[in-house]
């Protein structure tokens, strides 16, 4: 069974093109770490168009975090931008690609929109 980290990456190579990733150019490498060991996976941007291999190379953006957390984001559970600002995840470089690349993350399992759901709270 592939665990739903390589299952997104496997995804993204395989889609080739990304519409919502259309304006976007870049490189991000998002390094997931347990304990000495760190597994690579590079995703490279041109335009829209997606390329995913698990290279250790310079990238324009660097994500560091733990790859059980990681796989949380990956199943919609966690949030990309929100674990950065709670410091559960780590970004050096260029932070604009993470919010570009954050849309195609998937949303809330609960969500009733096309990716999230924004709710108030009721008091």
């Amino acid at each position: 069974m592939v665990d739903p980290t390589t299952s997104f990456f496997e995804d993204l190579d395989r889609r080739g093109y990304e519409p919502l990733l259309d304006k976007t150019s870049g490189t991000l490498r998002f390094d997931l770490h347990k304990g000495a060991q760190t597994t690579h996976w590079l995703l490279q941007i041109d335009r829209g168009r997606l390329a995913v291999s698990q290279e250790d190379r310079e990238a324009d953006t660097v994500i560091g975090t733990d790859p059980v957390f990681f796989g949380d984001m990956v199943a919609g559970r966690e949030n990309a931008i929100a674990a950065v600002l709670r410091g559960d995840m780590t970004i050096s470089g260029n932070p604009r690609l993470l919010l570009q690349v954050e849309r195609i993350f998937p949303g809330p399992v609960t969500s009733t929109g096309p990716r999230h759901e924004f709710r108030r709270e009721a008091r």
